[in-house]
């Protein structure tokens, strides 16, 4: 199987070597890819957002398969540009895309579906979004309807903070605060069947403890030993089953990846966000644990033959991935810093680029992701601050608290 792997994060860097250790895949082919990317698949450039060019870019390879790994394409249509030349696709329709493109849109499926989520109003005026964090209260959730790259949402118990996000991002979304540990789970779906993969926890505030602003994702961790047994059971039967048949229903099939963003409130999980691709950064450690072959499951997603797939295998024990941040992000990151020991394997490239002397260098806010694994989660979280201590970055930030809470039990719902 010949794969076209669009995107170049640190999502798609671990779907690179996931796919490159699958046999069914002969050859891997990413555009524009990374520095990362490059040690196990051939690079093409494309401007990822470009349907007629990546399409096109799929015929030239000849490809059985392309996997969209970013939201911006997905939303851009894409992936239909890609099935409208007769190739299997992994990635949702534009129009099913709105999933994530839209917050407001999303609000409304779950409402159709009646799935369990906050109460929220779509406001695009001033006395509306008064109106809104009036109603609620603080903590304020304001959420921009559009795509934001994960920086689109502001959490605070400060209304006037609240307020300018309102006012910059023009319409938004203001819903209820979900109070409870917030869990990631991931579910492949070809539009009918749908698998769910392991459950992960991500760390979105910039500082240990929670503290400081949002940002794309600090860290992530798996498995989630404290929650609920018949957690990922409940979330399929009450979230997952009635949203894609809302949107079948609708004539515009949900068939790609459903990222199913969770509050575990006392009353029971309840969707946070729904987003239309592999998180970053959890998809890092997912894929670090899954012992099934990724690119036979992605290509029977985009195949429409997921029901037949065999049940997903896993390794054994934990995967932990801390973010090495450039200096200032989540603010405009500082670029072009030289990074020394970030080319050993578990090191998972996001902002990276290779400099015409050879030197890696940053190139974005969220740098590395590294990722190491081991047969419980404190080994694993060992073993990924070992390799971070093996990074230098100049200004580089991290957190240091990535799944502690979770390796001295203290976390609660």
């Amino acid at each position: 199987m010949r794969v076209l792997l669009i995107g170049s994060g640190g999502r798609e860097h671990a779907l690179a070597v996931g796919l490159a250790a699958d046999p069914s895949v002969e050859q891997l082919i990413a555009a524009p890819g990374n520095p990362g990317i490059a040690a196990v698949a051939t690079l093409r450039d494309v401007q990822a957002t470009d349907p007629v060019a990546v399409a096109a870019l799929a015929v030239e390879v000849q490809a059985d398969l392309v996997i969209i790994g970013p939201e911006a394409p997905l939303v851009a249509g894409v992936a239909d540009a890609v099935r409208a030349k007769g190739i299997a696709c992994f990635g949702p329709s534009a129009a099913a895309a709105q999933l994530e493109g839209s917050k407001a849109f999303a609000k409304d499926v779950m409402a159709a579906a009646g799935v369990p989520t906050g109460k929220a109003f779509t406001c695009t005026t001033a006395a509306e979004v008064s109106a809104a964090l009036t109603e609620f209260g603080a903590p304020y959730v304001v959420k921009n309807d559009g795509l934001a790259a994960g920086k689109g949402v502001v959490v605070t118990d400060s209304l006037a903070a609240a307020q300018q996000h309102a006012d910059e991002c023009g319409r938004v979304v203001i819903e209820e605060f979900l109070d409870g540990p917030e869990v990631s789970l991931f579910v492949v779906t070809d539009g009918t069947a749908a698998v769910p993969l392991m459950p992960a926890q991500d760390f979105k505030r910039a500082n240990d403890g929670d503290e400081g602003p949002n940002t794309g994702g600090m860290g992530a961790y798996a498995p989630l030993s404290w929650a609920p047994a018949d957690q990922v059971d409940r979330v399929m039967a009450e979230t997952v089953a009635p949203t894609l048949a809302e949107m079948r229903r609708r004539g515009t099939p949900f068939a790609g990846l459903l990222y199913v963003g969770l509050a575990l409130t006392k009353a029971g999980p309840k969707v946070i966000e729904f987003n239309a691709r592999f998180g970053d950064p959890e998809t890092q450690v997912v894929l670090a644990l899954l012992a099934s072959p990724l690119g036979e499951l992605l290509n029977a997603a985009a195949t429409g033959t997921l029901a037949g797939f065999p049940p997903l295998r896993w390794h054994e024990g934990a995967a932990v991935t801390v973010v090495v941040a450039s200096h200032n992000y989540p603010g405009t990151p500082r670029t072009g810093d030289v990074i020394d020991g970030g080319e050993r394997p578990g090191i998972i490239h996001a902002g990276t680029a290779r400099r015409e002397d050879g030197a890696l260098v940053s190139s974005g806010g969220r740098v590395l992701s590294v990722t190491a694994t081991g047969p419980d989660l404190a080994g694993a979280r060992a073993a990924a601050y070992e390799l971070v201590e093996g990074v230098a970055l100049e200004g580089s930030h991290h957190r240091t608290d990535i799944a502690l809470a979770a390796v001295e039990g203290r976390i609660q719902i």
